[in-house]
């Protein structure tokens, strides 16, 4: 069955999310009001980077929280309850505790160090907070994964059903949509560390393993009707540029947040369901990657935002500096020192593994 087979669209699309988380982060210090949450401001404003954002900024992180819980699912095939528990202990709340104890603080200092406050220690989850909610999630949901788990044909028989029709699957939107208008958030993308974010996360996690879970059903529903979910998500895109300015009536913004990952989801299956050498190597740099961007956000804010060019220019310097500064840490550091690799959500490698033939590697 298709859901037994290894998803290598899953896996590209965790890639590519975390690859526009670092690109909306890059475009915050350009931004009036970057400077508080936590970024270093630049000088000059790049407002018109922020129309392309707003447009992924709906689905930017629901996404990553759809591709955990089907990632959960994975996991869960080869793992009782406790074993899965102790994995995602290592995993996820280990990188957590050592992220806010070590790489958020660093980031803080050199905050600290440009606006010439005091230097403290501050403990604060910063960008880390995705991957408490995710252990959290873990938690109160692995009881009922378990369970459907141990009902698996019944409960696939009945997903089936409602996954196989486009009208069936936007009715899914639904609780996302109540959740907004009950939350009534300040503004609908303030995920991290509210009460909005953390149920937009929690839904959007049980559905992801539900959809991985059912299996090819689901995944050709997406299929079929990718290219209908793409132009209505941009239509209400659109409606929500020209009307409303990006910050449109939110429980309108939770149905594009759906319909826009609906769509994805279909172009991924469509043509992302491959591997090679280079997802290989870009699956196991993302964690890592999303752990320590933040820094060399900062460190080339003090660099860049020195260099009289245009703004548009510094912000691709930032970017570019951003990418082969995380990588650069990950591809000579964090792969290649055992004691770190697990505090950064990596496995260990045996001796053998480590002593890397420098033809196998990936060229930076």
């Amino acid at each position: 069955m298709e859901n037994t087979l290894r998803r290598y669209d899953i896996d590209w699309l965790r890639v590519i999310a975390i690859g526009f988380l670092l690109i909306y982060h890059v475009a915050i210090p350009f931004q009036p009001w970057g400077v508080f949450f936590g970024f270093i401001k630049s000088p000059e404003n790049l407002d018109s980077i922020w129309i392309p954002m707003s447009m992924i900024n709906v689905w930017r992180i629901p996404l990553l929280f759809f591709v955990s819980g089907m990632g959960l699912y994975f996991s869960m095939k080869k793992r009782n309850w406790k074993m899965l528990l102790s994995e995602r202990t290592r995993r996820i709340l280990l990188p957590f505790i050592v992220g806010i104890l070590t790489v958020v603080p660093l980031q803080v200092l050199i905050w600290q160090h440009y606006y010439n406050q005091e230097l403290k220690f501050v403990f604060n989850p910063a960008h880390l907070w995705f991957l408490g909610n995710i252990f959290i999630y873990v938690l109160l949901l692995c009881p009922l994964f378990y369970f459907i788990k141990r009902n698996e044909e019944k409960w696939r028989s009945v997903l089936n059903r409602v996954f196989d029709n486009p009208i069936k699957l936007i009715l899914i939107a639904a609780p996302f949509m109540l959740s907004v208008v009950l939350i009534k958030p300040a503004a609908y993308a303030m995920y991290a560390m509210t009460m909005h974010g953390f149920i937009l996360g929690l839904l959007a996690f049980l559905f992801g393993f539900l959809f991985v879970f059912t299996g090819k059903v689901f995944w050709d529903t997406m299929k079929k009707w990718k290219w209908s979910f793409l132009s209505t998500a941009l239509l209400m895109y659109s409606m929500r540029f020209y009307f409303w300015e990006l910050e449109g009536p939110k429980y309108l913004m939770a149905l594009e947040t759906v319909i826009w990952i609906y769509g994805i989801f279909g172009l991924s299956f469509s043509y992302l369901n491959f591997n090679n050498k280079y997802l290989s190597y870009l699956s196991e740099a993302a964690y890592p990657v999303y752990i320590v961007h933040w820094i060399f956000i900062h460190l080339g804010s003090l660099w860049i935002f020195n260099i009289n060019i245009p703004v548009s220019l510094q912000f691709i310097g930032l970017a570019i500096f951003t990418f082969f500064g995380s990588i650069l840490a990950y591809h000579y550091l964090i792969r290649n020192l055992n004691i770190l690799r697990p505090l950064f959500g990596l496995k260990l490698k045996s001796k053998a593994q480590m002593q890397i033939n420098p033809q196998a590697r990936i060229s930076l």
